[in-house]
């Protein structure tokens, strides 16, 4: 096996390592959001479970540049890139509606801790698959698999606000807390529907600096 088979086969893997962490982390986080009543917590989760297609349509475009670097995207990609933008957009509104009716009656979470502790988590994994998939793309010279690292750090912006808004209703208890990071994780998520829809009509890669 040559230097570049092997490089992609570690972007492949990596790609299923992405699949698999967001499955689990879907989970845990939509089943504990949904415990603590905490809507930050289980949009993030939710957004963990999208992010599993986005992860297929990588998986396999790695398959197919590792095969020919020069090819456009395929359908399978492009088809994989709407399901996730409409998805996007499908929890944008419900996370929306959801978070002005829990300001609406001044809703309040049973606890944030687990947010903090997911969030950090995620940080931890995400920044290490960033670090890699830019060291694996930039060796590849592969102008998709860094634009696959640079928008993986969505994820960790998303962490990040997790983090902050578990940390500040566990130190205030603030009502509204919640819903505003839900909010502000609502923006990020439409960003991110936006740009699948923008990415499947066309057969340039983001770099997603816009984030």
């Amino acid at each position: 096996m040559n230097s570049y088979e092997k490089l992609y086969k570690i972007a492949f893997w990596l790609a299923v390592f992405t699949i698999v962490y967001n499955i689990v982390e879907g989970i845990i986080s939509t089943y504990l959001g949904f415990e603590d009543e905490s809507l930050t917590l289980f949009g993030f989760g939710s957004d963990s479970f999208i992010e599993v297609i986005s992860g297929l349509g990588i998986a396999h475009m790695i398959i197919r540049i590792k095969k020919n670097p020069n090819s456009k995207r395929d359908n399978f990609e492009r088809t994989a890139l709407r399901i996730t933008g409409f998805a996007f957009y499908m929890l944008v509104l419900g996370l929306v509606i959801t978070s002005a009716y829990n300001i609406w009656i001044n809703h309040k979470p049973i606890t944030t801790f687990w947010g903090l502790v997911i969030s950090v988590i995620s940080i931890i994994v995400m920044s290490g698959l960033v670090l890699w998939k830019r060291s694996v793309g930039r060796q590849l010279k592969s102008e998709p698999i860094l634009a696959d690292a640079n928008c993986t750090m969505v994820c960790i912006y998303m962490s990040v606000i997790l983090l902050v808004s578990s940390g500040l209703y566990e130190l205030f208890q603030i009502s509204y807390i919640d819903s505003i990071g839900t909010l502000i994780l609502s923006y990020f998520a439409f960003k991110e529907g936006k740009e699948c829809f923008e990415k499947a009509n066309t057969d340039t890669y983001c770099s997603c600096e816009t984030h």
